[in-house]
């Protein structure tokens, strides 16, 4: 009986007997030669059948394969440069096949689809290459990022998906109804993660996190995954060492190990391989004022307006991508004002408008990857602020509790993983990064 192998091995088997399984990706031939492309998840590989060399009932099996029908082949392997899949160069003389299941028509062809298809069909669309390859980089990416951290000895901790109070901001919390009260689909671990670092010292929460934000931009999801750190003992600066290193490691994890899905989508890799440290940090103050002088510059009205913003605005995604586009690496900017940051961060002694917060730009037009800062370990000015917000101090009792038994300065950041994808992949929308994504409009599939 011939071994059953993975695609992505079969160059180690050579002139061997072999068995693949998987599904028919394209097949084309005429009359006595039929070229099946065939997938297992794995890679692709082309497998032939020649009819003189074929049971005639198993070659009209093959002549009457449709695509993504399953089926279980057996043959040779024999190395030809000529032959096209992933990884490519070998093929599979097929001497048997069993048709596991005959696919009906399929809805996806070679033809052109539009989005909203596509993404209706997304239960399908991750069978093509395009997708199999973003996915993959997308699991590498997640490994990399916990390998990373777990090197630099951070404990991974995990936190509720139900809260009884805001992580963020009370506009876009998800209400559920627990059991007659009232709780929330959280929008980050990173409260709880403040507790845990006071029995681990470094921790990382990894899941998903909820928006109910009504925005449409190619940003944007309403459910996403997101990874966490929390330091204690730890100052802003020592907080952009981190995470420059980590951001660092994990485009080199992508560039070693995804070569030939880096090709599939045609990502320039030399974009990637500049992304190294150390990242230009600025503080909001000097991005205010040049995105005032590039503004200035510009002769088109509509353009100006974009990039118009006064002290104490936030940015939107024109004034991120025109910073992002002065460097040709990310870019730390720092010191936010405190009205647009969350009630939790830390201020500055001598300017109490502004916080001791950083984001993370990505290159490109990708916008804020990470969001972060040194957290408030006072318990009286956390107190005020939450007074303050009209946020309720019973549902964050717990919390204020962390400032009162042995509080440490502290700080954290929150990555976002398919912003992330997005960037390392060069994908003009994050509906792409993620297995089934949640948009304003769409929850199915």
């Amino acid at each position: 009986m011939a071994k059953v192998i993975q695609i992505k091995d079969i160059a180690a088997y050579e002139g061997q007997e072999v068995t693949l399984r998987g599904w028919v990706y394209n097949k084309t031939g005429k009359g006595r030669l039929q070229f099946v492309l065939l997938r297992d998840g794995s890679g692709q590989a082309q497998c032939v059948a020649f009819k003189k060399e074929m049971d005639p009932v198993q070659f009209e099996a093959v002549r009457a394969l449709t695509q993504e029908s399953s089926l279980s082949v057996s043959g040779t392997v024999r190395a030809d440069e000529r032959a096209p899949g992933i990884p490519g160069g070998f093929e599979l003389g097929i001497s048997k096949l069993e048709v596991l299941q005959a696919a009906q028509k399929y809805p996806i062809t070679p033809k052109e689809h539009g989005a909203e298809f596509l993404m209706n069909h997304r239960h399908l669309w991750v069978r093509s290459n395009r997708q199999w390859a973003i996915l993959r980089i997308r699991a590498t990416i997640i490994k990399a990022m916990r390998d990373w951290l777990d090197d630099q000895g951070f404990l991974l901790v995990d936190t509720p998906i139900i809260t009884p109070a805001a992580g963020e901001e009370t506009t876009t919390l998800f209400e559920v109804d627990y059991f007659g009260e009232k709780a929330f689909l959280a929008q980050t671990g990173q409260l709880y993660n403040e507790a845990n670092i006071m029995a681990f010292g470094k921790v990382y929460c990894f899941g998903p996190t909820f928006r109910a934000e009504k925005s449409k931009t190619r940003r944007h999801l309403i459910e996403f995954w997101m990874l966490e750190p929390e330091i204690a003992f730890c100052s802003l600066e020592e907080l952009m060492d981190i995470q420059e290193g980590l951001v660092s490691y994990v485009v080199a994890q992508t560039l070693e190990k995804h070569a030939r899905e880096l090709a599939i989508i045609e990502r320039d890799r030399q974009k990637l391989e500049a992304i190294s440290p150390p990242f230009a940090r600025i503080s909001y103050d000097d991005a205010v004022a040049k995105l005032q002088e590039l503004g200035a510059r510009l002769d088109d009205p509509a353009a100006k307006a974009e990039l118009a913003i006064e002290w104490g605005e936030d940015f939107g995604s024109p004034h991120e991508t025109a910073l992002a586009e002065l460097f040709d690496k990310p870019v730390f900017v720092y010191h936010y004002p405190t009205k647009v940051k969350a009630f939790y961060m830390t201020p500055l002694a001598d300017r109490p408008e502004v916080c001791r917060s950083v984001d993370l730009l990505a290159p490109e037009g990708y916008g804020e990857i990470i969001g972060g800062s040194e957290r408030i370990h006072d318990e009286e000015l956390l107190t005020a602020n939450i007074d303050e917000m009209g946020l309720g101090r019973e549902a964050y009792q717990w919390y204020l509790d962390l400032r009162k038994f042995g509080s440490v300065p502290h700080a954290g950041f929150g990555i976002g993983i398919e912003r992330t994808v997005a960037w390392i992949c060069g994908l003009s929308h994050v509906r792409e990064t993620i297995p089934y994504a949640r948009l304003l409009n769409r929850k199915y599939p």
